[in-house]
């Protein structure tokens, strides 16, 4: 039921959306939907938290201190792991990725994307800080960034094409650390 609320919301929005359009799209009565769902706002909660928890279990990974790791590898590692996690939960992704405030579920699933920026970019300035990122750019900014770039597959990628995860995730680290990294990066120059 979750899987085609969150294909529902996609396709013709959260507003736009019925429990009747639900119902018929399941093949239910609405009073069969209401006996295992109390509500429309509680199906986008669970959706919202599906993405939300993925992306926190990745920063929660990726804060670890994990021996002979840097901060760096850490940042690294984060970027990874949150393309499989759009890949893997993408529908609901997408759905998160639209959310404008418009509810009480809405903003609070805001207020979590920005605590989530907030522990990425500390990522960020913490590679900066052991000298493995340029610091001329602002960490929010790279943080920002970075997350642009593999929130845009939900625009593109489509599960099952040509590309896989795995592949996305190599051309996306490759991309932005390389462009990153000091000393790592084609052109070799330090900022």
């Amino acid at each position: 039921m979750l899987r085609r609320a969150i294909d529902l919301f996609n396709e013709q929005g959260y507003d736009g959306t019925s429990m009747g359009d639900l119902a018929r799209e399941l093949g239910f009565s609405k009073s069969a939907i209401y006996h295992h769902v109390p509500s429309k706002t509680h199906l986008l909660s669970q959706a919202l938290d599906e993405a939300l928890d993925g992306l926190t279990e990745v920063l929660d990974e990726a804060s670890r201190e994990v021996p002979g790791a840097t901060a760096y590898d850490r940042l690294r590692r984060a970027v990874r792991l949150s393309v499989a996690v759009l890949v893997d939960h993408q529908p609901a992704v997408t759905l998160l990725l639209r959310v404008r405030g418009n509810s009480e579920v809405e903003v609070a699933a805001l207020r979590r994307r920005r605590d989530l920026d907030a522990r990425f970019a500390a990522l960020v300035r913490e590679a900066v800080e052991e000298g493995s990122l340029r610091s001329d750019v602002p960490p929010a900014l790279v943080s920002r960034l970075l997350f642009g770039m593999v929130n845009s597959l939900v625009e593109w990628h489509r599960p099952g094409g040509a590309v896989d995860a795995g592949q996305l995730s190599d051309a996306i680290t490759t991309i932005a650390f390389d462009g990153l990294a000091l000393g790592r990066g084609s052109s070799g120059h330090q900022s």
